[in-house]
């Protein structure tokens, strides 16, 4: 299990070592990397010291600036923004879809751009999202994506969008979303110190369907990595782009 890979070719082509399948929760671009400001498409297009502000103004939360000294940025590049960055993730995701083993489970994360993953995803690879698929006797369901933010990631939907695909995969012995159920603890990140959007409708779902586990990535640092809510067990599988680690389910 990987999630947040955010450009970790390297890693990720080992993640799937001695595994009978590999799972990827999603967010697979590296758009802006807040630890290292060298490293995404921003720095790339903008250079370290535009990285710098624009994660400082996002860091105190204050979006509307932000998105202003962005479109500044952008009024500068000259070219169409939206195929400036397509072209940018065509690269990035020809690279990590071609690390991907067989077989490989994947759902979106809020980051990435779904249109794009079937150019990407070999016969080996198969993307799932508000879908079920069995996997050593054990069923797993897949909701990718995130919701609504300010900070306004490619794939974010809405509150309803996200609570049907919730509903279309039913009952599961894994549930596997790129985002957390809403809990405090398990949305709050410890370094960028403020809470990530959860999904109160997979909480809902958690309770009353009880599957044997719950994971998701998303939140980075999270204050709590793993927690039990009623029989499931509530796991974030890592920021794998930091720790070049997968977790690993085994049954």
């Amino acid at each position: 299990m990987v999630s947040d890979v955010h450009g970790n070719v390297r890693d990720l082509a080992r993640a799937g070592d001695g595994a009978d399948a590999l799972i990827c929760l999603g967010d697979l671009v590296l758009f802006l990397d807040y630890s290292d400001h060298s490293r995404g498409i921003f720095p790339d297009l903008f250079g370290r010291e535009n990285t710098d502000r624009l994660v400082e103004l996002r860091t105190a939360r204050r979006f509307e600036e932000a998105r202003a000294f962005g479109a500044g940025l952008w009024a500068g590049v000259g070219s169409d923004r939206a195929t400036v960055i397509e072209k940018a993730v065509r690269r990035q995701y020809a690279e990590l879809f071609g690390v991907f083993p067989t077989p490989t489970y994947a759902t979106y994360g809020n980051v990435d751009i779904p249109g794009l993953w079937p150019e990407f995803a070999g016969p080996g690879t198969r993307v799932l999202d508000g879908e079920r698929v069995e996997i050593g006797g054990w069923t797993f369901g897949f909701v990718g994506g995130g919701l609504r933010t300010p900070m306004r990631t490619p794939y974010e939907i809405s509150d309803e969008e996200y609570a049907a695909k919730i509903e279309a995969v039913g009952e599961v012995d894994v549930l596997c979303t790129h985002i957390p159920p809403e809990v405090p603890e398990l949305v709050y990140d410890t370094v960028a110190r403020r809470f990530e959007r959860g999904s109160p409708a997979l909480l809902d779902a958690i309770r009353r369907t009880k599957p044997r586990y719950s994971l998701f990535g998303h939140v980075h640092q999270p204050l709590v990595r793993r927690m039990r809510i009623g029989a499931t067990e509530c796991v974030n599988v890592g920021h794998f782009a930091g720790s070049g680690r997968p977790w690993t389910l085994e049954w």
